[in-house]
């Protein structure tokens, strides 16, 4: 099995590289199943329910989402209907929607779990570790393949988590900070690592913002408003081929493609 995850969608030119690159991975078959974080998908918001259909449309199976869950409230009906949306696991009890959810594919069930870091983050989420435990402890509707997605600041707590989920899910892989990291790997357990994908939107920015507004906001402390980007569109992620078998990761590969205008 073929997963492709695709980093922070940002704003429409990241919808576009998503429809463009990984829309056309899945109708060529190079990938049999793909996730993406719609984190920022709405002009660098959460997504609307208009947004995360176009992502569905394009070629998602499944959306994962983040600290910007709620930013548009007219989403809150879908999340909570739409089993191929998921939030972070470790949120609030009483939250609508579901922190993971189990797709069933012509290669076997693939489970999605989502999850939210607390290091440099609001303190309103309980702890992702035992929250990821109590999850695998309930077998996910018997999975073999299980990816999950620790949207999280610090590098250290998604290293952490790589660890503390090693063996037991087919991959851990990072969102949240939109720069792309060179350590994936199968860890010692055989589970699949990197610890963060990137982001889908424009490079030629401040990880998708225009550039001067926020060189302003450091220079002067000053509020400012932060547009997404346009320039130099790429789509960012990872391939991981799974066993779905035994659940085990085969392999892990950096995908970073060009939007051609």
């Amino acid at each position: 099995m073929k997963i492709l995850f695709v980093g922070d969608i940002v704003g429409k030119p990241g919808r576009k590289a998503f429809a463009a690159i990984a829309g056309a991975m899945k109708r060529d078959g190079r990938v049999d199943f793909v996730v993406a974080n719609a984190e920022n998908a709405a002009g660098g918001r959460g997504p609307s329910s208009r947004i995360a259909r176009q992502i569905f449309d394009a070629g998602a199976d499944v959306i994962t989402l983040g600290d910007h869950a709620w930013d548009e409230k007219e989403l809150l009906p879908m999340i909570s209907e739409d089993r191929r949306i998921v939030r972070p696991a470790n949120f609030a009890p009483g939250c609508p929607g579901r922190g993971w959810t189990t797709i069933s594919t012509p290669r076997g069930n693939l489970t999605v779990i989502n999850l939210i870091g607390r290091v440099f983050m609001q303190p309103l989420y309980s702890c992702p570790f035992q929250q990821s435990s109590d999850i695998l402890a309930d077998r996910l509707g018997k999975s073999s393949v299980i990816l999950v997605d620790f949207h999280a600041e610090a590098t250290s707590e998604k290293i952490a988590m790589g660890r503390h989920l090693d063996g037991r899910v087919t991959a851990m892989v990072g969102t949240h900070t939109h720069v792309q990291t060179a350590d994936e790997c199968i860890l010692p357990e055989g589970s699949a690592y990197i610890t963060d994908v990137g982001m889908t939107g424009p490079k030629d920015s401040v990880i998708g913002r225009e550039v001067q507004p926020v060189l302003q906001k450091f220079r002067t402390g000053m509020p400012q408003r932060f547009d997404v980007a346009a320039k130099d569109v790429w789509l960012e992620g990872v391939l991981i081929e799974a066993d779905p078998a035994s659940g085990r990761a085969r392999s892990i590969e950096r995908i970073k493609a060009p939007l051609e205008e």
